[in-house]
């Protein structure tokens, strides 16, 4: 696939991160800013969390993508650079409204692992 649309212009606003994805008080950002901890994110540093996501966003193509009446929704699966460099394997949303020419972060989900099945012989 493609990369997201207008990559240098992409936001990632800072109330999506102190007040959602990095606020462990979020009624449904708690347990992401909990997952993102772990690898050495936090509020009180927003900076490394916008930076990474932008990294992210640049170095990986779209996986999926779809339409809203709102705009296009478009899906960036890979690995997200971490301030203890553990990189954390991530889907990160993000939204490009309709009129607008800059994608805007939405949200950032963590990716299960591949489950590894044993078959006795």
């Amino acid at each position: 696939m493609a990369k997201l649309p207008n990559i240098e212009e992409a936001v990632v606003q800072d109330a999506k991160l102190t007040e959602y994805l990095l606020n462990p008080a979020h009624p449904r950002g708690a347990a992401k800013a909990s997952f993102l901890a772990r690898f050495g994110f936090d509020a009180g540093r927003p900076e490394l969390a916008r930076a990474a996501f932008l990294e992210h966003a640049r170095q990986y193509d779209i996986s999926a993508s779809h339409q809203t009446r709102f705009g296009t929704i478009f899906e960036v699966d890979g690995p997200l650079p971490s301030p203890d460099s553990r990189n954390l394997d991530v889907r990160t949303v993000w939204m490009l409204e309709v009129g607008a020419t800059a994608p805007r972060l939405i949200t950032m989900v963590p990716r299960p692992r591949p489950r590894v099945t044993r078959s006795d012989p």
